[in-house]
């Protein structure tokens, strides 16, 4: 019987306008405050959450501030196991640590790691941060030579817009640049200056087009502020879905003029800001502190011009500000008042970064919870090839929450002999184990401790509708996949 594990120990472990710009210039003696950043990273293989994948390397710069902490973006900190700050002239080195990151904004800071000898640092010099910067404007990007030598890109500022830059479905403002990088040099995550200030962190290069997308300074000051008494709150939500109202016949449903802007309220998460403040949904939300918000979520930027409604709460506040809402409810104005929280924990959470996804193996069924991550590994058309019963999930959560704290779904099905018959079912949500209602992995790791009447029953939203696993088969198959080497049959939040 020993042998007929082999390939299934095989098989579950292979789940698997032209603008002119100046020419890049050596200018070693104007790039104070550089140094190289060194990461070693390794994730997690979304089929197969026990394993990971081959550690990898990632290298780019960071800006020395004036308090001596580095600032990089977040994707140089994300998944790393060791990190690593260079001299440019590759003669000094230091372990370092991470004091913060945020991955929906694409920031981190760092410093040396505690007790390493950093002192050479301070000779580097520093960049202070500097303001804000307009279309039209010229930046410097910077990047280090393998000798150590210093490139200045000279680039133009095309365009401003709020973009996501890492965390995948979180915008943040940005400077779209239009230049024309070195390739020998490394082109992603380099400090932007301009009159010597740091005004961004490039975040990433499209060499066809020549386009860098680089944070901008109000997020970079704004992360900065947030971190400043020593701890990381993150950028605040007013926890809200809406829909535009550029449809005539729903604006006239709503009781909008044609003078009035505003977007609808669709949602209101619970225990979010929004929540707090008494805003429901079917409101019409018509201004945020006092800008007005028009038919297409848009407000007017005293530098920027129009930008979407979201930048006056995420890029703009820190968590425990007040933000002035005016709505229309019931055709008629109301005035509402909200303090900013952190978003809601999310049934589905849109990153895992630096985390061990949890998951279950019970006899050759695979449990995970759904991720936006595990999605988004059915590769660049993932909106279309993923399966639609989960995708319905991340686009409606609200539909699945029922009590739930995460979506527990069952990935896949290993053919061993407690599973037969069931070897085509994935991707199936699970709603109860053994008459236990299912709300996360612990509580399904729970239920599966007590069989009901001498057998396993799971019931997932789709035929067969109920899975029965006998549970001295499936005991005995989790004992052979340990034996053969599987490091656990389980991982819990």
């Amino acid at each position: 019987m020993s042998c007929n594990y082999l390939p299934l120990l095989a098989l579950l472990l292979s789940i698997g306008g032209a603008i002119c710009l100046s020419n890049p210039a050596h200018a070693a003696a104007e790039s104070e405050g550089l140094l190289r950043i060194n990461t070693t990273i390794q994730t997690h293989n979304v089929a197969q959450p026990w394993e990971l994948n081959q550690p990898s390397r990632r290298r780019g710069l960071g800006a020395v501030l004036e308090d001596g902490n580095i600032l990089t973006t977040g994707e140089m900190a994300a998944n790393a196991t060791y990190i690593e700050f260079e001299s440019a002239d590759g003669a000094h080195t230091v372990p370092a640590e991470v004091i913060a990151i945020d991955y929906e904004a694409n920031l981190a800071l760092l410093k040396p790691e505690a007790g390493a000898d950093g002192e050479w640092i301070r000779t580097l010099g520093t960049l202070p941060t500097g303001g804000s910067a307009k279309p039209g404007e010229e930046v410097d990007i910077w990047q280090l030579e393998d000798n150590g030598d210093a490139i200045r890109t000279a680039g133009s500022i095309r365009s401003v817009d709020l973009l996501s830059t890492f965390a995948s479905g979180h915008f943040f403002l940005c400077y779209e640049v239009k230049a024309s990088m070195q390739s020998a040099s490394s082109s992603y995550t380099l400090p932007v200056t301009r009159d010597g200030k740091l005004i961004g962190i490039l975040a990433s290069y499209n060499s066809k087009d020549q386009i860098c997308d680089v944070v901008s300074p109000g997020i970079l000051n704004q992360f900065l502020k947030d971190v400043r008494d020593g701890t990381h709150e993150g950028f605040p939500s007013l926890g809200i879905a809406t829909v535009l109202t550029e449809d005539p016949q729903f604006r006239k449903w709503l009781g909008l003029s044609e003078d009035q802007g505003g977007i609808y309220v669709s949602r209101v998460l619970p225990g979010s800001g929004a929540a707090e403040s008494g805003l429901q949904e079917g409101d019409v939300l018509l201004t945020l502190d006092g800008h007005g918000i028009d038919r297409r979520g848009y407000y007017q930027d005293a530098s920027y011009g129009r930008l979407s409604w979201s930048h006056l709460v995420r890029g703009s506040k820190q968590v425990g500000e007040k933000l002035a809402l005016v709505i229309m409810r019931d055709g008629k104005e109301k005035n509402l008042e909200a303090t900013l929280r952190r978003p809601p924990d999310s049934l589905i959470p849109s990153h895992m970064y630096d985390k061990a996804p949890p998951y279950l193996i019970k006899g050759g069924l695979v449990f995970q919870e759904l991720t936006r991550s595990y999605l988004e590994a059915y590769g660049k058309e993932w909106r279309s090839r993923a399966p639609l019963d989960l995708l319905d999930a991340l686009n409606n959560p609200e539909d699945y929450e029922e009590g739930r704290s995460r979506l527990v779904f069952l990935s896949r099905v290993i053919r061993t002999p407690a599973t037969i018959g069931y070897d085509q079912v994935n991707n199936r949500i699970v709603t109860e184990a053994n008459g236990q209602k299912i709300t996360d992995m612990t509580s399904l790791v729970s239920a599966l401790r007590n069989p009901k009447d001498g057998v396993h029953s799971i019931r997932i939203d789709d035929v067969p509708y109920v899975i029965y696993l006998d549970p001295k088969a499936s005991d005995s198959v989790d004992q052979a996949l340990l034996q053969r080497g599987l490091p656990a049959l389980e991982r819990l939040p």
